[in-house]
């Protein structure tokens, strides 16, 4: 029998069915996405709540991070950084990165690390106030603790893990290595396998910007990033849809029924994996969403964080949402006109209700 011609709807519904999965519990959430992207800003909830609350059942803002030392997860670096399952994030270590530090700053390193392994989990304050380490320049120009960047550079080494947090900041453990049995290669391989299965189906061009940035998760093989791109075009299953081609996870069939729309209205997380990959937005929704948080105010078209507002399978709009006096202020914006039907505006005042919930508002 001779396989379904696909087409862009089918590809559309097969990015948001495969995606967006019956909720589950944390860990087994977790563990389907492989990596959960992180972001600090709250508008109206971190990144990671606001993608986790549509595949967690009965999830709240604020439940990582307060499960997060009793979960097999760990924050690190990956094609972007945030939550990794811990197998993920052993197949990363030891990381060598671009940049060598010179003699004193290891020892200044090894010196820290003693210090963590004696008090076990450590605040940057902590370290600072013990080793005075003075201040440094940051990347926006101010000044910042020289130990708390020593801190997070022994982190991205694996020198260090991330504990827990304590009011959005982070509190380290030593880090204990465990060294794979696995080749160069076929960490690669695993590490492309995961990009896959969490963004799929993956247009051409936006595989390969993803391996690129395997160079943050494992700077030490980013010479072979290329190979790596190469065996995966080669084993993936793919397909030429209005001549791009496309690629997904092997054992899936974009065309199979149980890929179809649900009846629900969805407000997305930015770095939602339905919606991260613009190219591919675009190439699924015929328009384009910016991320528009650092985009000067009168700059901006839709707003400071707005939610891509996903229907069925279609992305038909955004809605800003902020919460004031304990009550939910959306206000919505759509690409074209608001759907007129009754179903529409019943699934949106359910979804409106979903985000209160989560949001602990009313409570």
């Amino acid at each position: 029998m001779a396989s379904p011609v696909l087409t862009l709807d089918t590809l559309r519904r097969y990015a948001v069915a495969r995606s967006l999965f019956a909720p589950t519990t944390l860990p087994k959430a977790l563990s389907r996405l492989g990596f959960v992207q992180a972001d600090p800003l709250r508008a109206p909830a971190r990144a990671q709540d606001l993608t986790l609350r549509h595949r967690v059942a009965d999830y709240r803002a604020g439940d990582l991070e307060a499960r997060y030392p009793k979960l097999a997860i760990e924050e690190d670096f990956f094609v972007n950084y945030g939550f990794v399952s811990r197998e993920l994030h052993h197949l990363m270590h030891p990381r060598t990165p671009r940049t060598v530090w010179p003699a004193a700053r290891l020892k200044q390193a090894q010196e820290v690390l003693a210090f963590v392994r004696e008090r076990g989990i450590v605040r940057p304050a902590e370290v600072d106030a013990h080793f005075d380490h003075g201040s440094v320049t940051n990347w926006f120009g101010g000044n910042s603790k020289a130990s708390t960047q020593l801190l997070e550079g022994m982190h991205y080494r694996g020198l260090l893990r991330v504990a827990r947090r304590e009011g959005g900041q982070r509190l380290y453990a030593a880090r204990e290595h465990q060294p794979s049995d696995l080749s160069c290669d076929a960490i690669m391989d695993e590490l492309v396998d995961v990009i896959v299965a969490k963004y799929s189906p993956l247009p051409a061009a936006s595989l390969g910007q993803l391996v690129s940035h395997l160079s943050g998760g494992v700077p030490q093989w980013r010479d072979h990033r290329k190979a790596a791109l190469q065996r995966a075009r080669a084993r993936l299953p793919s397909s030429v849809v209005d001549g791009i081609t496309w690629f997904w996870p092997e054992g899936e069939s974009p065309a199979a029924k149980k890929y179809s729309a649900d009846e629900q209205v969805r407000l997305l997380a930015p770095f939602d994996p339905v919606v991260w990959d613009r190219r591919r937005f675009e190439l699924l929704w015929g328009w384009a969403y910016r991320f528009e948080a650092y985009t000067p105010a009168a700059k901006r078209v839709r707003g400071h964080y707005a939610l891509p507002l996903l229907w069925r399978d279609q992305v038909i709009g955004w809605a800003n949402v902020s919460a004031k006096g304990g009550e939910l202020q959306p206000h919505v914006g759509f690409v074209a006109a608001a759907p007129k039907d009754k179903a529409f505006k019943v699934a949106l005042e359910d979804e409106l209700q979903r985000m209160t919930v989560f949001l602990g508002l009313g409570d």
